[in-house]
């Protein structure tokens, strides 16, 4: 070989090398999530998640980290198919309408699982048959033809084969961006969740909610929705799992979209369905899906007009510092040192984010554990000379 050859050789084989490390460095980025997916997760591309360092907290002099091993190490799922963060289609969807729908978070089998659950307690329900109970004005779109809802409790009580999709919600792979991006780091489960259920021409729910409150027009703290510099906040976030479909005119949930941003009370009739209901959706989803929605959203139900009997758990979650509901204490309202927040089965086999979720309202710079992009769980405390600090001053571990 001559020295030509040879100088050209070299030159290919450098041309390689960079094209394979360039290669590689392309397939390190993570994969955006589509706000609307309409293929299964199981089909999306994967690639292999961000290990960019997190940030501890500023207020640590010296910051302590204690981790736990990721969702996909306790799991065996492969958290590279999943989204690492909220996508910005997904945020301007959200922001645009106050609600979005996740496609496909449950697969069929989990859908069969939670339905097993449901028919083995069924009994159980309890209809909201008194006048007193009733949440639509009969005669209104959101009435239905009379049958009352079917309330059933317990779903995170079950035991581990019952409750495990239930539970599964708390820090569900594809959710977790999105809690993250709605509600912040350190989120909570804010209400006890349950399913509801409806017969054919069961009552559904007329409109309420809203940032301003639809039928005072006062502005709604508890359930405001906020977005500043970029980042959205939801004082409280709805999230309702699919268990059946619900096809266009089926009833059941529905929203007006953008009444998250609205400064004033809707016009008589509207939360009863019976003027402008035009402005209202009642969005189509199929068993699986999963939407996530503002409180600070006007919203309601439907009327159920499938024969297939309505079947959707409802979850509600909030900021690490606030709370709405106040099941987080014990049954009569109050808490000791060494009680368990919730009912004590909703503990049972719970992975070490998913027990994240169920604690209570507090900063997250004051020990919150807080959920990792691959499901492991940090808790960033401050100094031990800060907290010895506090012990000193106010006689307990916490000020």
């Amino acid at each position: 070989m001559n020295v030509t050859s040879a100088f050209m050789l070299s030159i290919s084989y450098s041309y390689l090398s960079l094209y394979m490390l360039l290669l590689l460095a392309s397939s390190r980025r993570a994969f955006p999530a589509a706000a609307f997916s309409f293929t299964s997760l199981r089909l999306r591309s994967a690639s292999p998640r961000s290990t960019t360092a997190r940030p501890v907290s500023l207020t640590s002099a010296s910051p302590t980290t204690n981790q736990t091993s990721g969702f996909s190490a306790m799991t065996g799922v492969d958290m590279r198919k999943y989204p690492t963060e909220m996508s910005e289609a997904e945020r301007y969807l959200f922001d645009l309408n106050g609600y979005i729908i996740i496609r496909n978070v449950l697969t069929p089998e989990e859908v069969e699982e939670c339905h097993s659950a449901i028919d083995a307690h069924v009994n159980d329900a309890v209809a909201r048959s008194d006048a007193s109970l009733r949440n639509a004005v009969k005669g209104s779109p959101m009435y239905g033809s009379g049958p009352p809802r079917l309330d059933l409790g317990g779903i995170m009580e079950w035991g581990d084969v019952q409750s495990r999709v239930f539970k599964s919600i708390l820090a569900h792979p594809r959710l977790l961006p999105l809690f993250h991006g709605l509600l912040g780091k350190g989120y909570r489960l804010d209400h006890i969740p349950f399913v509801l259920m409806n017969n054919k021409g069961g009552e559904g729910f007329q409109l309420h909610g809203g940032t301003v409150d639809c039928t005072s027009g006062e502005y709604n703290s508890n359930l405001a929705y906020t977005c500043h510099n970029g980042s959205i906040r939801c004082a409280l976030l709805g999230c309702n799992v699919m268990l059946v479909d619900h096809n266009p005119g089926d009833g059941g949930f529905c929203v007006v979209p953008g009444s998250h941003k609205s400064n004033f009370k809707m016009p008589p009739g509207m939360v009863d369905g019976v003027a402008h209901s035009e402005y209202i959706i009642q969005p189509a989803t199929k068993a699986g899906d999963v939407v996530l929605f503002s409180e600070g959203t006007v919203h309601g139900a439907m009327g159920w007009q499938s024969d297939q009997q309505r079947r959707c758990a409802l979850y509600r979650f909030a900021p690490a510092t606030m709370a709405y509901g106040r099941s987080y204490f014990q049954g009569d309202g109050t808490t000791h040192d060494n009680a368990t927040l919730w009912p004590s089965k909703f503990y049972d086999n719970l992975s070490e984010a998913q027990k994240a979720v169920l604690e209570p309202p507090y900063a997250n710079r004051l020990d919150r554990p807080n959920i990792l992009e691959d499901g492991g769980v940090e808790i960033t405390q401050r100094s031990e000379r800060k907290r010895q600090h506090d012990k000193e001053v106010f006689k307990t571990k916490y000020f």
